[in-house]
């Protein structure tokens, strides 16, 4: 089911209107879950770091052993390519996605043939200006690398992240600060996650447990260039009670306020406003 509305779908070499079938039930990905995907945005007109969010659908293909089929580039083209079936004002979720064709070894290992290959577009509103999240801690954990592909933007995580939302939503929050093998603070269930206190801003170091986000990092470049001091480092879920403001970062909405964390309440403060200010005048900026 799709998320969002006016969607264009490319697949094997043309744009084609609407929700189409891309998948064979043969086809590894559908049957043993070798899938991978990325996300970028359009929003007024530019789709920030879309060329390193393109790049990063290859990197996750290689790490569950799929043979990317296009590069960097020619994703980025055929991307540009689609944006133009869309008003320039519309917002729009950018999806790349790759996923297992042939099997190899014992119909278990990936074959080496090119991955099928597709990009969605949908249409999906940025969140309003007030939105704002509950947090509330969950049972489940982050994997390590020993035991799942945490290096990669991959489908086969996301059950995991799904565990996790529901039991939040069963507590009544909306989403869950989760924690890494150790106990220490990895991000929540679908996007990475940052601290205030004393006017400087914290992060979980990355360990291997989660996916370090382009927009996280992008955060990081313009704090740190707007002369905040911007820590990556260990924090456990006690940090975040005695915390001043804590936002959440993510690829689909950039910037998120968490308003409560397990009782503890936080109001929607300056340095959250900044961030987002920060994005926006970057990505606007051309640069």
């Amino acid at each position: 089911m799709a998320t969002g509305s006016n969607i264009h779908t490319w697949y094997e070499g043309t744009w084609h209107k609407g929700d189409v079938p891309i998948m064979r039930a043969a086809d590894h990905g559908a049957w043993l879950g070798t899938t991978v995907f990325d996300g970028a945005r359009y929003v007024d007109g530019v789709a920030p770091d879309l060329e390193p969010h393109m790049a990063r659908v290859n990197r996750s293909a290689e790490a569950l052993m799929l043979t990317p089929s296009k590069t960097t580039a020619e994703i980025v083209g055929i991307v540009q390519e689609g944006l133009a079936l869309f008003p320039k004002d519309a917002a729009v979720y950018i999806r790349p996605m790759y996923w297992g064709i042939e099997g190899g070894h014992l119909g278990i290992l990936p074959g080496d043939a090119p991955a099928g290959f597709c990009v969605c577009l949908e249409e999906i509103p940025m969140a309003a200006p007030d939105l704002s999240v509950t947090l509330t801690t969950t049972q489940f954990r982050r994997p390590v690398l020993e035991n799942a592909v945490v290096n990669a933007k991959a489908g086969c995580l996301y059950p995991n992240n799904a565990r996790m939302l529901r039991e939040a939503l069963s507590k009544g929050y909306s989403n869950a600060l989760v924690a890494d093998a150790m106990g220490n603070v990895a991000e929540t269930a679908s996007a990475n996650i940052f601290m205030v206190k004393d006017g400087e801003v914290f992060t979980p170091i990355p360990n291997g447990t989660f996916l370090a986000g382009i927009t996280r990092a992008r955060h990081i470049s313009n704090l740190t260039a707007d002369g905040v001091a911007v820590h990556e480092t260990v924090l456990g879920f006690d940090d975040f009670r005695a915390a001043d403001e804590v936002f959440m970062s993510g690829n689909l909405m950039k910037v998120t306020p968490v308003t409560e964390f397990d009782g503890t309440h936080y109001q929607v403060g300056p340095m959250t406003r900044r961030v987002r200010e920060l994005y926006w005048d970057w990505a606007r900026s051309g640069q």
